[in-house]
């Protein structure tokens, strides 16, 4: 299939918590796909690194991962913006031993200034993170993703420019944050459609060719995302999404983060799957 499917990390039936289980469990589930989750932070040894990669190398299995929660480039205090960005810098390296196609990473707040300075901002601290991998020659690609707050940096149109400005950056678009901090909107084909034309008319084929999708159900509000929900609680018309990324001729990779984690993540694909007349 042109979109991978697969887990926001280890599935819970997974025979333990650890990654390369985790690996293992989304391949005997029939998914290609698994993020390896570092939100609380980056604390995978290389050696473990190694094993790993060679076990998702194995299994057939695309990798991503997902940086700490804790970035926030356009932080007031110098040092949490220099800690943010080792953070960042500290997944790539990680994610490039593991294999990795993407770094995954909520990039700012805005602090009460203007897109537009947040964005320079950004642009600015980001630009010096990709230096330094390319000098590395890590060329893991950064994926700044779609928030699901207004208080949080973050909307299409600026995840966008951010990866105009910097080679080596392409967006993760979380479907249920931009539903969530619209309160209740892009949910239907259209809007859907709509979300992906303005990527690739900003981005073109090399990010049609490679995008990284965010989905699950999600709660919200006037103020935005609340928490994650499992598909059938929620209101996220995914089969409707689904048809989208297949009418625009997507390629990449869907990861699901609902709390039902590998069920959701299967009734995704199987969606998919129907629409495109795939066997189950």
């Amino acid at each position: 299939m042109d979109i991978k499917f697969g887990t926001a990390g280890v599935p819970f039936s997974a025979k333990d918590s650890s990654t390369e289980a985790g690996i293992i469990r989304v391949r005997e589930l029939g998914m290609d796909a698994m993020e390896v989750e570092f939100v609380q932070g980056v604390r995978m040894k290389e050696e473990k690194a190694e094993r790993t990669g060679k076990t998702a190398e194995r299994e057939q299995i695309a990798l991503s991962c997902h940086a700490p929660y804790f970035i926030n480039l356009n932080s007031s205090e110098a040092e949490k913006v220099t800690a943010s960005k080792s953070r960042i810098i500290q997944t790539a390296r990680i994610g490039k031993i593991l294999g990795a196609t993407g770094i995954i990473f909520h990039p700012a707040f805005y602090g009460g200034e203007t897109s537009d300075r947040v964005l320079a901002k950004v642009v600015d601290e980001l630009q010096a993170v990709r230096r330094e991998l390319d000098q590395e020659n890590n060329d893991v690609i950064l994926r700044p993703e779609t928030t699901g707050k207004p208080s949080q940096f973050g909307d299409l149109a600026e995840t966008i420019k951010i990866a105009q400005e910097i080679p080596g950056v392409l967006p993760c678009i979380d479907f249920s944050h931009l539903h969530a901090r619209s309160n209740g909107e892009y949910n239907s084909y259209d809007e859907f459609c709509r979300i992906l034309e303005q990527t690739a008319e900003g981005l073109g084929d090399r990010w049609v060719a490679n995008a990284h999708f965010h989905i699950s159900g999600i709660d919200y509000g006037p103020k935005g995302e609340k928490k994650h929900l499992v598909l059938l609680e929620a209101d996220l018309r995914y089969k409707e999404l689904m048809q989208a990324l297949l009418s625009f001729g997507i390629k990449g990779t869907v990861i699901c983060e609902s709390p039902n984690l590998e069920e959701d993540a299967l009734r995704l694909q199987e969606a998919y799957k129907e629409l495109i007349g795939a066997p189950a």
